[in-house]
């Protein structure tokens, strides 16, 4: 997608991706150097580590807490790498190039797992493993604005923000907004603080998150829930498919054993009887 011209970078992302990978690590350090093999054969660019391509800060999927990276997806690739008999090893990347899959053809990452909804787009560039979460887009609005939905938002000229490259993003866009792009979910709610925008769009289960802040549930109101029909998926290099059959495995075990509820329910809330 053609960036707008009114893209609000994050400088501490620009900084860290300007300096090459930030890594944050879940488990020990970084023990072997190279490739190697996980447990049935499936193939890993660090020995002994299965590395995960994602971007922080993205609660309650992924962000770091007292010094560690947790979350929904991680707990989920956790499951993974203890099928595998490796440990998980997390590397903060920027967000556009989980499009493109540039840091699994490049051999710096296994997988990516950063909330990532699974597009035709995104399909023809990795592989997606089987979903495991069913998201929806969430209008979340400051309160002061009076805005009531998106309709009501274009009505009064008020201004729309969303994440950069993501599927809010293109959603707003299609409805024929200009969206005020930000780089990162920290910076999305810091533009509704400060006033650049009246509204955003972003997944529900990061607001949600949000609103459980009494500071920003007096400030800010979910004015809409949109039904888009979006699913996540975990993506690996094309062609990886010894890596992606594990993976499958790991989430459809996991639901099947009650495993995906315990974690589901820890980070994200009452599960949904159709996810069940």
């Amino acid at each position: 997608m053609t960036r707008t011209a009114h893209r609000i970078r994050n400088l501490t992302t620009a900084a860290a991706a300007a300096a090459g990978l930030l890594l944050v690590a879940t488990g020990c350090s970084s023990g072997g150097d190279g490739a190697g093999e996980a447990a049935g054969g499936v193939p890993v660019v660090k020995k002994g580590k299965l590395t995960t391509c994602t971007h922080l800060p993205y609660p309650p999927f992924q962000s770091e807490q007292n010094g560690k990276v947790v979350g929904f997806d991680v707990s989920l690739i956790d499951l993974v790498a203890k099928n595998l008999k490796v440990e998980q090893k997390i590397l903060d990347t920027p967000f556009e190039n989980f499009k493109t899959g540039a840091f699994l053809n490049s051999g710096e990452c296994d997988l990516a797992a950063a909330g990532m909804t699974i597009t035709d787009e995104r399909k023809k560039n990795v592989d997606f493993s089987v979903p495991y979460f069913d998201a929806t887009q969430a209008l979340l609005a400051t309160k002061k604005s009076g805005v009531t939905s998106l309709a009501d938002l274009k009505a009064k000229g008020k201004k729309l923000g969303a994440q950069a490259e993501t599927t809010g993003e293109s959603y707003a866009t299609g409805k024929g907004f200009n969206p005020v792009a930000f780089e990162s979910s920290d910076a999305v709610i810091n533009g509704l603080r400060t006033g650049q925008v009246d509204a955003v769009v972003i997944d529900y289960p990061v607001v949600q998150g949000w609103l459980k802040d009494k500071a920003n549930a007096d400030q800010f109101a979910l004015v809409e829930n949109i039904s888009t029909g979006e699913q996540y998926g975990f993506s690996v290099k094309k062609g990886n498919t010894k890596l992606l059959a594990a993976i499958d495995k790991a989430i459809t075990d996991a639901k099947a054993d009650g495993t995906y509820k315990k974690i589901y329910e820890q980070w994200i809330g009452p599960l949904p009887k159709a996810q069940s």
